[in-house]
């Protein structure tokens, strides 16, 4: 199936330019059965947001990728490093991640950036704590990457839709099962994942988008969806 969408994104492009309407929907599919044959039960509430914007998300592992992917065509942002790491960079490169340089002097550049993906019709996807938990918990969110939503150029036309991703460990397992933090290796935390049985739940939670030109500045709109976000997480580990 990886094989198949890189072909087809080869026809895709001098047809459709960014706009892709297909091999996004192959991604999609292809997270939904790898979930399934994992073993995973997966449930949703709400749904992804039909206004033209980005999603912000809690981060726990790789799962991540699978999870919000199978919820309909979205296209990841991620720091540049996560291109060259082993077995991450393959699957972000995999599922279009677009990879972007959180410096100040690019700013602009990710602006102009971000308007030709929303253009294009696209749904943006970041993490806004900058690194991925044990899933128990929602680390602050950093306005960074919310700072480029406030332009001019995107302010008025963009949406914001927190999303809460819930992995409850199977019985009798450590509930932190499915995190993948700090300084663990990728390997073993993927066999550990693979072998799992049974599998536990993941939930993932589409709460109400927010407009941009609605939020006040950078700072006040990422404060907001941390708290969504946060609330989402206790409420169903509890």
């Amino acid at each position: 199936m990886f094989l198949l969408q890189l072909l087809l994104r080869l026809i895709e492009g001098p047809i459709f330019g960014q706009r892709r309407p297909v091999t996004p929907w192959i991604t999609v599919a292809y997270c939904r059965l790898a979930l399934r044959v994992l073993g995973f039960r997966v449930r949703r509430e709400g749904h992804v947001m039909r206004h033209p914007g980005a999603i912000v998300a809690n981060h726990t592992s790789w799962l991540d990728i699978f999870s919000l992917n199978a919820s309909g065509p979205l296209y990841f942002v991620s720091k540049a490093e996560v291109r060259g790491w082993v077995g991450i960079g393959w699957l972000a490169r995999g599922t279009g991640t677009l990879f972007v340089r959180r410096d100040r002097r690019e700013a602009r550049g990710q602006v102009e950036t971000f308007r030709q993906r929303l253009t294009a019709g696209h749904r943006l996807l970041f993490f806004p704590e900058g690194t991925s938990t044990d899933g128990q918990q929602v680390l602050a969110f950093k306005p960074t990457l919310f700072a480029a939503f406030f332009d001019d150029a995107l302010r008025e036309r963009t949406w914001i839709q927190p999303v809460t991703v819930v992995y409850r460990a199977p019985d009798d397992a450590d509930p932190r099962l499915y995190g993948w933090w700090g300084n663990m290796d990728f390997g073993p935390h993927l066999l550990g994942t693979l072998t799992a049985h049974p599998q536990g739940e993941i939930t993932v939670i589409h709460h109400d988008p927010v407009r941009v030109a609605e939020a006040g500045d950078r700072k006040t709109l990422a404060r907001a969806c941390e708290e969504v976000v946060r609330r989402g997480l206790l409420s169903r580990l509890r």
